[in-house]
């Protein structure tokens, strides 16, 4: 269980924690905050690939690409299919379609503060005109 108020400490700027996400999300976020395993994220998008596909395009050692992989994996965003003496890497939609999930909640929070701020615009814009004006 994460701590609330470290939490607080760390996010208070965004709160974005502290806004109704799961556990398992967690895990996305600490995984997906080191630039190279977001890199990698984004490289599989086009595709699965492999371990020495993924060093080849980021400039990485093997190694390293291994364990940054092996930490997607444990936060369940890839998955691993062997085949022959390879690794083939795919990403996993669930932890993605869950995130799509939660940011829906703020883009309808969102959308709802633009519609109230357009109507906000077009009644001063209303109030601005002077009888005889055209429009």
């Amino acid at each position: 269980m994460i701590n609330q108020n470290i939490l607080y400490q760390e996010y208070t700027l965004t709160r974005i924690f502290l806004l109704g996400y799961t556990e398992s999300m967690e895990s996305t976020w600490i995984a997906l905050a080191e630039p190279n395993r977001l890199q990698m994220v984004e490289l599989l998008r086009e595709g699965p690939l492999t371990v020495g596909e993924i060093a080849d395009r980021l400039g990485l050692r093997q190694p390293q690409v291994s364990k940054h992989l092996r930490v997607l994996g444990d936060a369940g965003l890839v998955e691993m299919h062997p085949l022959a003496n390879r690794r083939i890497y795919t990403l996993r939609p669930e932890p993605f379609q869950e995130l799509d999930a939660w940011l829906s909640s703020f883009r309808r929070v969102w959308d709802e503060r633009y519609d109230r701020l357009d109507e906000y615009l077009h009644e001063l814009q209303g109030k601005e005109k002077k009888p005889g004006d055209k429009q």
